[in-house]
């Protein structure tokens, strides 16, 4: 299936970023293929559909459509390369019909047939180590978010901790959940709860198995604004050693 892609969500603020995108900008002068590496969220498709913005976008797990989208177009990106069940085959059909291509892959990809088609190599590092663009990130996701939501474009920062681990789509993911939550009412909080309840539930021990989910956040907030086990089990009418024993059964969340 083709894919859409968004080539205007690639920010450069840092001087990873600015490279990858001034690489790119050339590569949108040449007739060379180029093969983009890197993490999962880092911006590869969206820098493949800068370069070309009409190709067809196909991954390349879907090898039946990819090689009969090979037969039948001028040019291509094909994602997740690295995915495919016969690279050799793909890369023969890339040169029997001399088509340009654009294609993406995990980081370091190395294949025996890579080199025979892509004549241009080049890695985009992941957000870990391109801190200047999450700033921007979260501020255009926000405003999606503000668009998506109808609400205004504030977002509370102080309470925040960018999650990286997929890059982009786990910080967009965040801040979607993070703008959802910072103005959530009670009602909503528990129409959430009942929702995630309710196709779990069906043992004799339910209550006990389930009880973190008010303990747990009840405990994160205590801690983190009274600062001290003390004056969280004064504050929630609970002795030191019965507060102890809650952390402790919940240790794996705290």
């Amino acid at each position: 299936m083709v894919q859409a892609v968004d080539a205007t969500s690639f920010v450069t603020a840092s001087e990873a970023s600015y490279q990858a995108k001034k690489t790119a900008t050339l590569l949108k002068t040449l007739t060379v293929n180029a093969l983009i590496m890197g993490e999962v969220g880092v911006g590869k498709e969206s820098l493949a559909s800068f370069i070309l913005p009409d190709a067809p976008i196909i991954d390349a797990s879907n090898f039946d459509e990819l090689l009969t989208t090979i037969d039948s177009t001028r040019e291509i990106i094909i994602t997740n390369i690295d995915s495919s069940p016969n690279v050799k085959r793909v890369v023969d059909a890339i040169n029997s019909n001399e088509i340009r291509v654009i294609a993406t892959s995990k980081h370091s990809f190395v294949n025996e047939y890579i080199d025979d088609v892509f004549s241009i190599k080049f890695d985009i590092p992941p957000l870990k180590e391109r801190l200047e663009d999450v700033e921007l990130l979260i501020e255009k996701f926000t405003q999606d978010a503000a668009s998506l939501f109808g609400q205004n474009d504030s977002f509370k920062l102080d309470k925040f901790t960018p999650d990286l681990t997929q890059n982009a789509l786990s910080l967009k993911r965040q801040v979607m959940i993070h703008y959802l939550l910072q103005d959530i009412k009670d009602i909503e909080l528990i129409d959430i709860i009942q929702n995630y309840l309710q196709d779990k539930l069906g043992s004799n021990s339910d209550y006990r198995n389930f009880l973190y989910l008010y303990e747990v956040p009840l405990i994160r907030a205590g801690l983190k604004k009274f600062k001290s086990q003390l004056q969280l089990s004064d504050k929630l009418g609970l002795n030191r050693n019965t507060l102890r024993k809650k952390i402790a059964d919940n240790k794996q969340y705290l």
